[in-house]
C-alpha cells in the first residue's frame, strides 16, 4: 500500500512540475513574441486606417466647398521662398523686414551685409507662420524698389507624417506590452531581456517623436530668404559745388591719362615679339642696301657726269 501511495505521489509531483514548465515556457514564448504580436495588430489597424484615408480622399475629390477646404488644411506642406529685391537703402530695408516678420509672429534666422565700392548688398532669412507666408512676401516686395526674381516652392510631407504617426502608435503599443511583461516577470534573465527590448523600443519612439516634431515645425513655419541689392545712386550735377566739379573733372582727366598710358604699355609689351621681328627684317634690308651701294662705288668718290656732246 505504501509503495502504491509513493508511486502516486511521484506521479502527481512530476505532473505538477510539467505543468509549471509548460506555463513558464508559454510565458517566455509570449514575451518573445510580444513585439511581433503588437506590430502585427497595429499593422492591421494601420491598413484599415489607410483604407479609410484612401476612401476619404476619394470622397474628398468628389466633394465641394467646405469639404475640400478641410482636406487642404490637413495637408502637411513645407513652403520655402527666395526673392531677389533691389532696395534704395539696405539698412532701412533690413529694419522694415525685421519689423514685418515680428508683426506676423516670425523671427530672423540669418542676416548679413556686404559692401563693394559704392554699392551694398545683403541677405536675410526669416521663419514666418505659414498662414502669413504670402502676406510677408507681398509686403517685402512692396517695400522694394524693384523685384528682380522670385522663386516659391512647396514640399508635401503628408504621407511621411501619417506614416510616422502610425509607426509611433505601434511602438507605443509594443512598449505597453513590454512594461506589462516586466511587471509579471520573476526571473532575472527575463527582466534583462525585456529591459533590453524595452530600451530599443523607447529609443525608436524618441526618434519618431523627434522627426514628427521637426515636420510640425517645418510645416507650421515657412522659410523666406531675401537677397537685397542697393540701387546705384547717381548724384545730380546741380547738387555739386565748384570744388566738387573741379575735383570730379580732375579725376576724369587722370583716369583718361591712366587709361591711355596703360593702353600704350600693354600694346608695347604685348607686341614685343612682332616689333623684334620687324626690327630684324628692317636691319637686314638696310644692311643689304648698304652693301649694294658700296659695290657700285668702291672708292666712295662721287661719280662725275659726262657733259653731253
Amino acid at each position: 500500500m505504501r509503495k502504491v501511495l509513493s508511486f502516486l505521489f511521484v506521479l502527481l509531483f512530476l505532473a505538477g512540475c510539467s505543468g509549471m514548465g509548460q506555463s513558464e515556457s508559454k510565458m517566455s514564448e509570449s514575451r518573445d513574441s510580444a513585439v511581433e504580436q503588437a506590430e502585427g495588430e497595429m499593422s492591421v489597424q494601420d491598413s484599415d486606417s489607410s483604407m479609410k484615408n484612401e476612401k476619404a480622399n476619394d470622397e474628398g475629390r468628389t466633394s465641394e466647398g467646405a469639404g475640400m477646404e478641410t482636406l487642404a488644411e490637413e495637408r502637411k506642406v513645407i513652403y520655402t521662398a527666395e526673392i531677389h529685391l533691389e532696395v534704395k537703402d539696405i539698412g532701412k530695408a533690413q529694419k522694415e523686414f525685421e519689423g514685418k516678420a515680428s508683426a506676423y509672429g516670425g523671427y530672423i534666422v540669418e542676416s548679413n551685409a556686404n559692401a563693394h565700392e559704392n554699392q551694398r548688398s545683403g541677405t536675410m532669412t526669416f521663419r514666418v507662420p505659414q498662414e502669413h507666408f504670402s502676406s510677408f512676401i507681398s509686403d517685402a516686395e512692396n517695400a522694394a524698389a524693384r523685384v528682380a526674381n522670385r522663386h516659391v516652392s512647396g514640399q508635401d510631407v503628408t504621407e511621411e507624417y501619417v506614416d510616422l504617426e502610425a509607426r509611433l502608435r505601434s511602438k507605443k503599443a509594443v512598449e505597453g506590452r513590454l512594461l506589462k511583461f516586466m511587471e509579471d516577470a520573476e526571473k532575472t534573465e527575463d527582466l534583462l531581456k525585456i529591459s533590453s527590448d524595452l530600451s530599443a523600443v523607447q529609443e525608436q519612439i524618441e526618434q519618431l517623436q523627434g522627426r514628427i516634431k521637426y515636420l510640425q515645425n517645418q510645416t507650421s513655419y515657412s522659410t523666406v530668404t531675401i537677397f537685397m541689392e542697393e540701387s546705384p545712386h547717381v548724384m545730380a550735377k546741380s547738387d555739386l559745388n565748384l570744388w566738387q566739379k573741379i575735383e570730379k573733372q580732375f579725376a576724369v582727366n587722370i583716369n583718361v591719362l591712366l587709361s591711355i598710358m596703360s593702353g600704350l604699355i600693354v600694346m608695347l609689351i604685348g607686341n614685343l615679339p612682332i616689333l623684334f621681328m620687324l626690327t630684324f627684317i628692317l636691319a637686314l634690308v638696310w644692311a643689304a642696301l648698304r652693301r649694294r651701294r658700296k659695290g657700285r662705288n668702291p672708292s666712295g668718290a662721287p661719280i662725275e657726269q659726262q657733259p653731253p656732246n
